[in-house]
């Protein structure tokens, strides 16, 4: 199932934004050196220069590229934005120096200090919740094969219908999102639905700018998670499925095949087993 509507990309954009600055540490830019910062935005100045001159930009076009900019920064969709085209790359560079499991991009929508649960346990939802059944289970380890015992297991989702609590109206707090605690073994079993693939919001600059362009506005179906334990390096990463729309182009260039998931069907429930392993940190 594909989700063709969307919450506004202002609402969305909004919440990211409110989101974000909630989560974000507070040292961050006082910790990066004068010279770090000079050889970076050089860097990235240069590139757009060189781009300017390669494609000989005219001054229609920098007026619209201003403009564009100046509406991305009024709707709150920074977020939306630098996570979808950006993130990737920042990941992948984190990823060359890092070992256990595979990482994949945060994204726009996780939002802090959500429930604590038990080890086996239904993420919250409404009563009615549509979708197709699914149980997540696993354990958590460290490099060395033990089991973590209290690890975390941070999870979020959206719902059948593409949308994630907290970004969209008439969806409760806290819907499909949940920090389930692992046993005394690490493992945990989380009974929720399959998320489905769904678009970016599409209403607003960025959503102008990907139609201008001519590209596609999917992200395939996935499961969020950050996964943690005292003494080990958090994993941030994505999960998907096998077969699902969308895998092969993912818009925020994600996927990775390490990542697939490949559910099978047991008693009118989907169930699939991934195992996460953590780092010292």
């Amino acid at each position: 199932m594909t989700s063709t509507q969307n919450p506004t990309a202002a609402g969305s954009g909004a919440s990211a934004t409110e989101a974000f600055r909630a989560s974000r540490p507070q040292a961050g830019a006082a910790e990066v050196s004068a010279e770090r910062v000079s050889s970076v935005v050089a860097a990235v100045l240069d590139g757009v220069r060189a781009a300017i001159r390669e494609h000989n930009v005219t001054y229609p076009e920098y007026q619209a590229a201003k403009q564009w900019l100046i509406e991305i920064g009024e709707g709150g969709e920074w977020p939306l934005f630098l996570d979808v085209f950006i993130e990737h790359v920042v990941e992948q560079n984190a990823a060359a120096t890092q070992e256990g499991t595979k990482g994949s991009i945060l994204g726009p929508y996780y939002l802090p200090d959500q429930q604590r649960l038990p080890a086996v346990t239904t993420l919250p939802m409404r009563p009615d919740e549509p979708g197709v059944p699914l149980v997540f289970a696993g354990q958590v380890r460290d490099t060395a094969g033990r089991p973590l015992a209290g690890a975390e297991v941070d999870i979020w989702q959206n719902d059948a219908a593409g949308y994630y609590s907290g970004f969209a109206p008439d969806i409760p707090a806290g819907n499909l999102r949940g920090v389930v605690v692992t046993d005394d073994q690490g493992r945990f079993e989380i009974t929720t639905i399959q998320p489905v693939p769904y678009q970016i919001p599409t209403d607003g600059p960025t959503g102008k700018l990907i139609e201008a362009a001519g590209w596609h506005p999917w992200r395939p179906a996935h499961l969020h998670l950050l996964v943690r334990a005292p003494g080990h390096r958090q994993i941030t990463t994505q999960l998907y499925f096998a077969g699902g729309e969308w895998l092969d182009s993912d818009v925020a260039t994600a996927t990775k095949p390490e990542l697939v998931l490949d559910p099978v069907e047991r008693d009118g429930r989907l169930r699939v087993d991934y195992d996460f392993v953590l780092e010292p940190a």
